[in-house]
């Protein structure tokens, strides 16, 4: 690369999980303290950082496509792959194409303005160290948010499910220390945040010590959250079955402002795909666990996740998997189809399940999430219940908002972003409810 005037501009394109949507933005607002300033809508930028995700197949390959497209027509912005394609294959991404300017993983993506010096003056640079010192104790402070923020408190997974990279390219789990949480999470509520969802690859291992030197688990953390007056709601994902303890599922009905949506991913529902996969549980433990969830929040909406095609998964087994959908009932589930991935247990395995097989089964799975989707939502007709304002919809006088249970809902009004107001759920879709406003509760 041949030196080149600092970059002036940048654009953050981030894929993937919640957590990709977190380090993009703290990228951003590294890149803004560095002097920068985002891109406006539908111009170029002097630099585009590409924040990847390695979950599906072929992720690199869109990296590839991506800049490509940057690049065409003589275009030379400056190019950073971050995130964890950028973890998995960084140097390959560098023989690959010259264009790219920085590779940085995501626990180093803080040494970013650093590398940016260095490709000014002609310097490639790959980053994919998992330092000692975590990113968060040098990211700048939290700027202004919107109504609905997240909030990274646990990175890394020591799982090793067979299909996963997550511990290959997120690293072992941390958890990050109480004290720093409360304060971001401080300065998420006067920066104009009323809700935040806790994020972490498995947010319910997270552990630590609270104000007092206890030993706390993530009901104590959200215990402690809960007491910020301008905060009104808290959420968590993505949780692991296996690190659900009492203490937690307790505190769903004790803690008013931890809402009554419960993300817990199941992935399949045969125990011996299950056994496959490393789960370690199975679908009776599963179910059981959300019947305690069941018994101390009644109305909690469930969500999950699943992979239909994993290696050897017969047609009977797939239907164990529907059978565990109907007796659940979810409000909102992701499914896709079991995707190899480089370097997983799984990817070399026996009993590769066809692309054909698996596209009919995927079809035939979001069909019956679908249908409890809109069940889930036909429930909710005629309930009254507070909306979190978080956007303006398409038309005049038109909001969107949040329903405790996560739904979008959408009603007309004079309100503002942020302000929390009563809605009559009037009218049920299979994505979405219309309601009518109430009242104004805050703003």
């Amino acid at each position: 690369m041949r030196q080149s005037a600092p970059p002036k501009t940048y654009r953050v394109k981030s894929f993937g999980c919640q957590m990709n949507v977190y380090d993009g933005e703290r990228m951003g607002e590294l890149l803004t303290d560095k002097g920068m300033a985002p891109a406006k809508d539908g111009e170029d930028a002097d630099l585009v950082v590409l924040n990847t995700c390695h979950i599906r197949e072929k992720a690199a390959e869109k990296v590839y496509s991506d800049i490509g497209r940057l690049t065409k027509n003589g275009k030379k912005p400056m190019i950073a792959v971050a995130g964890c394609v950028a973890q998995a294959e960084g140097e390959e991404i560098m023989k690959r194409s010259p264009a790219v300017g920085m590779v940085v993983g995501p626990q180093a993506y803080h040494r970013l303005p650093d590398m940016i010096d260095k490709a000014v003056h002609g310097e490639r640079a790959t980053d994919t160290d998992m330092p000692l010192e975590t990113k968060f104790d040098v990211l700048p402070q939290r700027r202004k948010v919107g109504p609905s923020a997240f909030l990274t408190i646990q990175e890394g997974c020591d799982k090793f499910c067979t299909y996963c990279v997550v511990p290959y390219t997120r690293g072992a789990e941390i958890s990050r220390p109480f004290s720093a949480l409360v304060t971001e999470a401080e300065r998420l509520v006067q920066s104009g945040a009323r809700e935040i969802t806790l994020l972490g690859q498995n947010v319910n291992a997270w552990t630590g010590e609270n104000a007092k030197g206890q030993a706390i688990g993530l009901e104590g953390l959200i215990k402690a959250l809960a007491d910020l007056p301008d905060l009104a709601r808290i959420r968590y994902t993505t949780s692991h079955p296996n690190d659900m303890s009492p203490a937690l599922i307790a505190a769903h009905g004790e803690i008013e402002k931890l809402m009554p949506y419960l993300h817990l991913p199941v992935q399949s529902g045969s125990d011996r795909v299950l056994k496959a996969m490393n789960r370690s549980h199975t679908a009776d433990s599963y179910l059981k666990l959300l019947d305690q969830f069941r018994a101390v929040r009644p109305d909690i909406a469930l969500s999950g996740d699943f992979i239909v095609g994993f290696p050897g998964e017969t047609e009977e087994e797939f239907r164990e998997t529907l059978q565990l959908v109907d007796a659940v009932g979810y409000s909102l589930a992701y499914s896709f189809k079991y995707s190899p991935r480089p370097g997983t247990p799984a990817a070399t395995m026996d009993g590769q399940v066809s692309r054909e097989v698996m596209d009919e089964r995927l079809q035939r799975l979001q069909a019956a999430l679908n249908r409890d989707q809109y069940a889930f939502n036909k429930q909710t007709e005629g309930r009254v219940c507070d909306v979190l304002v978080e956007r303006k919809g398409k038309f005049e006088n038109q909001w969107l908002g949040k329903s405790p249970w996560l739904q979008s809902v959408w009603f007309e009004g004079d309100v503002q972003l942020g302000d929390m107001v009563t809605v009559d759920m009037v009218e049920a879709g299979a994505n979405s409810v219309r309601g009518r406003m109430v009242e104004k509760v805050s703003a």
